[in-house]
């Protein structure tokens, strides 16, 4: 009897630990690490905190988890996504555009829990976890690049690969410092794009200027 129910039950915990995760990315989201807390993502995940205790020593151990799942999710949606013998067949700067498009939407609307993330990640240095995260980072990474790769032939750039990965590299940073984790852009906004739709733009001008690739003007 034993054994008919342990399948059940190891579903309902998986179950359960997705809803868990699921609730501390929502409160990480909205209240930064700080004001993430275990009463609170017990409240939103409709649980005790003993609950979460009984799966979690303690909130770090909560947070890397949660962290870890997030980015092995999106290691796997690059994994079953597109191929590059299909990436290969939009002409270049369509799917840049469409890349940076993405880009630019996403980092938008997950900006704080992607400040979150990167805060805690960071806050975490040499051990297995920041480890753990930093592979998933870069294996995530190299399928970009393969994608990328499968346009070689349309790169002026002498080193395709190289230039992909710097011109990509530039995007992320440009769009973590403006809007992921801006300080004061005050200052600094008569200098950008005036909205999302021109920041997208030009930087989707920017990374096919850098691989040396024309593009047609409007």
């Amino acid at each position: 009897m034993a054994k008919k129910t342990l399948a059940p039950q190891q579903a309902r915990s998986r179950e359960s630990l997705r809803k868990l995760q699921k609730a501390t990315a929502e409160v990480l989201g909205q209240h930064g690490v700080e004001g993430t807390t275990i009463p609170r993502i017990a409240q939103h995940a409709g649980l005790t905190p003993g609950a979460i205790y009984r799966r979690f020593h303690d909130k770090d151990a909560l947070l890397e988890a949660t962290i870890l799942g997030i980015l092995e999710r999106q290691e796997e949606r690059m994994k079953t996504g597109l191929t590059p013998a299909a990436a290969g067949q939009i002409p270049l700067p369509v799917f840049a555009e469409q890349v940076i498009g993405g880009m630019v939407l996403s980092y938008r609307v997950n900006a704080a829990l992607l400040r979150a993330m990167r805060t805690f990640v960071h806050s975490r240095p040499k051990t297995l976890f920041y480890k753990k995260a930093m592979k998933t980072e870069a294996r995530a990474f190299e399928r970009v690049l393969e994608l990328f790769m499968a346009h070689r032939k349309d790169i002026k750039h002498p080193e395709p690969r190289t230039a992909i990965s710097l011109a990509f590299m530039m995007v992320s940073s440009t769009l973590f410092d403006w809007v992921v984790m801006p300080l004061d852009v005050g200052a600094w906004k008569s200098f950008l794009p005036k909205d999302d739709q021109a920041l997208k733009r030009e930087l989707t001008r920017a990374f096919l200027s850098y691989l040396g690739v024309e593009q047609k003007r409007v």
